[in-house]
């Protein structure tokens, strides 16, 4: 079975968030390497060269992210984007909690990557804990002297900056949460310009997902070949999938990507006793499901693409045959409505709307012409909206309701009969 341990190393063994024990393990050796002996330039060509790609839902090269940035336009700054919130998605949350060092290690190695002298990690507001282990580590590597003036001797200065969301899901769209860093309200931009030419306070600007940045330090240290000689021709490298639904052993488990779908659901201990697969969420809420025809898919960006779905965040939500997807869609529909900014007008009234049929579903109370006019009405939103969050309400819904109409068509016939 593929089970890896690189970003995920330590965790549930050793006091990682001691720095001294950190240290002890090799911490902190790449970042003292950079300053001392690579360019800014060296560590983006690493980055490029190896693969990586967004870890946070996009999946876009990293490497090309930065090179994005106008090179006589400074200052510049990296953002971390620790503002974790898509449902089924908590591997940040335990990257941030368990391995700070090793976060604010890649932190430090991106802002060095992009040469920006002034860098930020946004932490979602219900991460208290890992806000506050977050921030003692950052004392400690600051007592440390391993971030500030003169790092290392040289003359390259770096302040690392903690800001504390307040909870809004859509703080973690880029825009939308360099709108709220910088104390506006949390809703995203109109794009272009994009962040690497105007982003936070008008300056080019990096925002990097927390896995993302945490994979530089392993990439520095092994190389940029070790990387890419793992996973598949276009999806790069390891990643840490947080399995949760019905499976035995729910949580985060790292694996090379291309790794099969059914070796994921065996990793996280297989199915419940008795159960069979419905369905597998393969990118967190916002990705429509696959299903056992595509449990021997390799788990990679493109193979998620093809089977109809996304990898996103790599939240892996499990389904049985004890599912109501209709109470299913209903509760991530009412999420995504409730966390609509209202900035867009498809993604306001249209979330809303189809919240307020799904509940009558739920309830029993649903009217003939209610299933052909979700679908029409679910699809007819999509692509209409400044951010991804009005596109995410459709995919799940509309999976199962192809899926599965049988579930839909019952609770109207139902209400009908009565």
């Amino acid at each position: 079975m593929p089970v890896t341990k690189i970003l995920t190393a330590g965790i549930g063994e050793a006091n990682l968030r001691d720095i001294g024990v950190y240290r002890e393990r090799g911490g902190y050796t790449q970042w003292e390497r950079a300053v001392r002996e690579l360019r800014p330039s060296d560590v983006l060509d690493l980055a490029e060269k190896s693969g990586l790609r967004g870890r946070g839902g996009a999946g876009f090269p990293t490497g090309k992210k930065w090179s994005f940035l106008p090179s006589d336009k400074h200052p510049r700054y990296l953002v971390c984007n620790c503002d974790e919130a898509e449902p089924g998605t908590f591997k940040d949350h335990m990257l941030l909690e368990e391995a700070p060092h090793l976060v604010l290690e890649g932190m430090l190695l991106g802002a060095y990557g992009i040469a920006c002298h002034h860098a930020f990690i946004y932490i979602r507001g219900e991460f208290k804990r890992g806000y506050e282990i977050f921030s003692a580590a950052l004392e400690e590597a600051r007592r440390a002297g391993l971030f500030g003036r003169n790092i290392f001797g040289t003359d390259y200065d770096l302040e690392i900056t903690v800001q504390r969301g307040a909870g809004a899901y859509i703080c973690g769209e880029e825009t939308g949460l360099i709108n709220s860093l910088e104390g506006k309200r949390g809703e995203p931009r109109l794009k272009p310009p994009f962040p690497a030419v105007e982003g936070l306070y008008g300056m080019p600007t990096v925002v990097n997902n927390v896995e993302t940045l945490a994979y530089l330090v392993p990439i520095l240290e092994r190389g940029a070949e070790w990387f890419s000689s793992v996973g598949t021709e276009r999806s790069k490298g390891y990643k840490v999938v947080s399995v949760s639904g019905h499976v035995r052993d729910p949580g985060n488990y790292e694996v090379p990507l291309g790794t099969s779908v059914r070796e994921i659901i065996e990793l996280a201990g297989g199915l419940r006793p008795g159960r069979t697969l419905r369905a597998v969420q393969p990118g967190g809420g916002s990705s429509a499901c696959i299903f056992e025809e595509h449990l021997d898919w390799p788990y990679d960006y493109e193979s998620m693409t093809k089977a109809g779905s996304m990898l996103g965040s790599g939240a892996f939500v499990v389904f049985d045959d004890t599912t109501d997807f209709v109470n299913a869609a209903y509760n991530l529909v009412r999420f995504f409505a409730h966390e609509s900014c209202g900035q867009c007008t498809p993604c306001r009234e249209g979330g809303s709307w189809m919240e307020r049929v799904l509940e009558r579903l739920v309830h029993h109370r649903g009217i003939p012409g209610d299933y052909e006019m979700l679908l029409r009405v679910s699809g007819s939103i999509t692509g209409l909206n400044l951010c991804a969050l009005g596109d995410s309400i459709e995919p799940f819904l509309k999976s199962v309701m192809v899926r599965f109409p049988d579930a839909f068509r019952s609770r109207i016939a139902e209400a009908v009969a009565r």
